[in-house]
């Protein structure tokens, strides 16, 4: 019921952050016209992808929200992951289109309408402003959101320069400051979604999770009673916050109702600690040989499934 309804919650943050941001856009785009600011309809540009951001982020959080089915029996959760793949990569689009905008910018400057850009820059550092602390719970542990996110964050510092940028020109005259202000938003933008690409590129090729050590982990479970050995060991993400993991634990051969306690045990560590709620373990019961030292392990041993 929790996971419903945080669902719910979700999706209508982002629905609302969607026609915030798309209201957003036609002020810009009147606001620049009137002043003849490159600047600002530049930024409207921007404001576009993040209309486009917020859409894809809200139907990837649709999709990966559905429940399993006979094809998709872990359910839909990669597809958060791949709109913030396809997200991230859109923003370094952005990024490239912005250095070069910059550039011809800083070598050819065109005088502007310092007041309007303050007001219409105003008003978007409101309303990126309003739509980040919408986002941010749910950014926190869905890359998804998390990429939309970003693209906000990038709008706001673009605000952010625009406003700065307009009160050093009225003040000094000096109009080169906003193409040199926009390549320094570009490179913070760069160095965020390239973290984000990272993330996602790991969970689609079925990585170590983020956050976690394999040795750890080990550890942890081989520190539990009635466990041996482990090995096989494999861990991976089915979305940003749902893990897996599957290994091969040895055991003492002792009947399986007696090892139901050691499984019990070593799920509810995996859950409580790591987080990791999907599991597939597979013991191994080893033979136990009367020796001065007491239980010897030999190299072959007899396998059972359980899960």
């Amino acid at each position: 019921m929790h996971s419903h309804a945080h669902t719910n919650g979700t999706g209508k943050l982002l629905t609302w952050s969607l026609l915030v941001t798309v209201g957003f856009v036609a002020v810009e785009v009147a606001g620049a016209i009137r002043s003849g600011s490159l600047a600002l309809l530049s930024d409207a540009g921007h404001n576009v992808t993040d209309a486009l951001s917020l859409m894809l982020a809200w139907f990837g959080f649709y999709v990966q929200s559905k429940p399993p089915d006979e094809v998709k029996t872990y359910g839909y959760h990669r597809a958060g992951v791949l709109a913030a793949f396809v997200n991230a990569l859109v923003l370094l689009v952005l990024c490239a289109w912005i250095f070069y905008e910059s550039w011809h910018r800083f070598l050819a400057p065109q005088p502007v309408q310092e007041t309007t850009m303050i007001v219409v820059a105003g008003v978007g550092m409101l309303v990126n402003a309003l739509v980040m602390y919408w986002l941010r719970p749910a950014s926190l542990h869905d890359v998804n959101v998390r990429s939309a996110f970003v693209h906000m964050l990038g709008d706001f510092l673009g605000s952010v320069a625009i406003i700065v940028g307009a009160i050093v020109i009225g003040l000094t005259g000096w109009i080169r400051i906003d193409p040199l202000l926009s390549g320094l938003i570009a490179l913070l933008i760069v160095w965020t979604a390239w973290d984000i690409i990272k993330e996602t590129l790991n969970i689609l090729l079925e990585g170590l999770p983020r956050g976690l050590s394999l040795q750890h982990v080990m550890d942890a479970l081989t520190s539990v009673d009635g466990v041996v050995e482990i090995h096989d060991l494999h861990i991976w993400s089915l979305g940003s916050s749902t893990h897996a993991l599957s290994c091969h634990v040895v055991i003492a051969d002792v009947p399986p109702s007696e090892s139901t306690g050691t499984l019990r045990r070593i799920n509810y560590l995996l859950a409580e600690r790591f987080h990791i709620h999907h599991t597939t373990v597979q013991f191994e019961h080893a033979g136990c040989a009367l020796s001065e030292n007491g239980c010897v392990i030999p190299n072959g041993s007899a396998q059972s499934h359980q899960h």
